[in-house]
């Protein structure tokens, strides 16, 4: 019997269409036709295979509105945020095909008279990535452009919130150059994924909640095989008291609700010096309550839908529970009554770690907000939480950011900015926020397997 999936707008509830999804057995098929094409995709010279994603950064170019449409319509971003998602893609491909040479090229690292040592990449071989939604180009992209690069072949099974996305990057690289069996599409939700992580492949990157990520890690751990885990984050930030408070709560209210809060690094809890605590709040109301919730389709709108319908009771849940523990809804607090999958931006000031808000992982436009006495009651609480994706510190000083930042459990930190990622520095998770790189060149090597060669002249 064949599955079917049906994609639907979260906006407004349309139906966007149905495909039929991969089971087990197509599954197993996909991969072995992705096992044999490896060796000849990996003997196409890098020079090939970089034209092929140039090729492909073409298409992207020419189709983006359309993609941009279609990303807004299956999950809810507003359509100035997926042009942004697009354009940003772009300087990572640039990025990939500026350093992959460079990264991956052959290094002699010791030569003598009688023996050559050197090290050589070689690709890891069949790449199984299950993809996440809310950022379909950027975290597909990290993968899926450098696995290719470096000769791998790629079982993507994109988000059953995001596929028809997928099924344009699976279209546009193959009319780019890309083999249809070095670059293969898995359709389907959760039951497709797990029959991708089954599978005898040579490394799987996952993007998605740290439950699940342990459930692969579970299953995957005795095949003792490359495993990459791009996981959740509760991601705070510090404004101390030498902070403008004006210019840090239009930074925070943008670095907490863009994409309607829908991001892994989107700032989760805020910890404001008790000095300008006050400011501090009035400036962020203000600023939330100016972003602008209506139609994806809008390029005025900020905040978009929900993409997944259960988020809402989630977000839900944690306004209640903080409200019970006294926490003060400054704006927002409940769903909208609208056709489709809505949250109204929301402050929570009065907040603390006995709330839900402040420790589980909200991924919804939702934000509370902590009055501290200081810096190192701010460091303990940015460091109570078993994520460790992001952190900043708003501060005049750059010794004390810096100073701050160095104590903080986290792979990326910030100095007056937040929410902020770019290809040139690795992204990494600590705890349950993930294991494994992304971006850079780092980034790049992790689809590599180097390999050490030991050359004696006779």
């Amino acid at each position: 019997m064949t599955t079917t999936l049906t994609i639907t707008n979260p906006a407004d509830g349309s139906l966007l269409g149905e495909l039929p999804a991969d089971d087990a057995a197509s599954v197993a098929a996909k991969v072995a036709r992705a096992r044999a094409a490896q060796p000849g995709w990996a003997a196409v010279p890098l020079a090939g295979r970089k034209a092929a994603i140039a090729r492909f950064r073409e298409r992207v170019v020419a189709e983006l509105e359309t993609l941009a449409r279609t990303l807004t319509s299956e999950v809810g971003k507003p359509i100035a945020q997926s042009r942004n998602e697009l354009n940003g893609f772009l300087g990572r491909i640039d990025f990939f095909l500026a350093e992959v040479e460079a990264s991956t090229a052959s290094e002699e690292v010791f030569a003598d008279s009688a023996v050559t040592e050197r090290i050589v990449h070689d690709p890891l071989g069949v790449v199984a990535n299950v993809s996440a939604w809310n950022y379909p180009y950027f975290v597909g992209g990290n993968v899926v452009v450098p696995a290719l690069l470096t000769g791998n072949t790629v079982l993507y099974k994109p988000s059953e919130f995001a596929t028809l996305t997928g099924l344009h990057i699976a279209r546009l690289l193959h009319a780019s150059g890309v083999p249809g069996d070095a670059f293969i599409a898995v359709v389907g939700g959760g039951a497709a994924g797990a029959a991708l992580v089954d599978q005898p492949v040579d490394g799987i990157f996952f993007t998605g909640s740290a439950a699940t990520g342990a459930q692969i890690a579970a299953a995957v751990g005795p095949r003792l095989i490359r495993l990459q885990l791009e996981l959740g984050g509760k991601d705070p930030s510090y404004v101390a008291d030498d902070a403008d408070p004006q210019a840090a709560a239009e930074s925070l209210a943008d670095g907490a609700m863009y994409n309607t809060g829908q991001s892994c690094c989107s700032v989760e809890r805020i910890y404001v010096h008790e000095r300008i605590h006050d400011a501090f709040v009035d400036a962020f109301v203000a600023t939330v309550a100016g972003f602008k919730l209506g139609d994806p389709m809008d390029d005025a709108t900020y905040i978009g839908a929900i993409t997944r319908a259960p988020q809402l009771a989630v977000l839900e849940a944690q306004v209640a529970d903080a409200v019970a523990k006294g926490g003060r809804v400054r704006i927002g607090g409940r769903r909208v009554a609208r056709a489709g999958q809505w949250f109204e931006p929301t402050v929570v000031t009065e907040a603390n770690h006995g709330m839900l808000l402040m420790r589980d992982e909200s991924f919804g436009p939702v934000i509370g907000i902590q009055k501290v006495r200081g810096d190192d009651e701010a460091v303990a609480l940015m460091n109570d939480t078993r994520y460790g994706l992001t952190a900043g510190v708003y501060t005049r000083d750059e010794s004390r950011a810096r100073r701050l930042l160095a104590q903080v459990r986290a792979g990326s930190v910030y100095w007056n900015c937040c929410d902020r990622v770019s290809p040139r520095l690795p992204w990494s998770g600590v705890g349950d926020s993930g294991i494994g790189v992304t971006l850079s060149t780092y980034g790049i090597q992790t689809f590599t397997r180097p390999k050490a060669w030991h050359l004696r002249r006779p």
